[in-house]
């Protein structure tokens, strides 16, 4: 009979843990569908997103939340582009350039990352965006 007990105990437990990791894949794909959506809108905006929701909806710390958002803005963004792109919106010779740029920058920045505190990183984030925000009510 105590046998029995342990066995059904063990497979409940196995069944718990087998639904939250469905829920946490549930939340994954719908935070990628709504951060997908915004970033092929707006033309950007993935991080912002992904970042925020893979923190306080997926529980990751700030620094993997950054790495996971950056792993998986790439497929949004070329897929986002081929739609810009069959529209007639890319300016090739300004985009060039930027990417230059921002492979600049993505070097400086992920080597930051990896000297500052996470507490400080959401203040400088909040800083960041707040500072768009103003920049676009002020264009509006």
């Amino acid at each position: 009979m105590k046998r029995e007990n342990k066995v059904n105990k063990s497979i409940n437990n196995d069944n718990l843990v087998a639904n939250k990791e469905k829920m946490v894949t549930a939340k994954i794909i719908i935070l990628g569908i709504f951060t997908g959506f915004l970033s092929g809108l707006f033309g950007s905006g993935g991080g912002l997103i992904a970042v925020p929701g893979l923190v306080y909806l997926i529980h990751t710390g700030e620094k993997e939340a950054r790495a996971i958002a950056l792993f998986s803005i790439l497929p949004m963004t070329l897929t986002s582009m081929i739609f810009y792109k069959m529209a007639g919106e890319i300016n090739w010779k300004l985009g060039v350039l930027c990417g230059i740029g921002g492979i600049v920058g993505g070097i400086i920045g992920a080597n930051l990352l990896k000297k500052i505190q996470d507490k400080y990183l959401v203040l400088i984030f909040i800083i960041f965006l707040i500072y768009a925000a103003i920049l676009i009510f002020n264009k509006w």
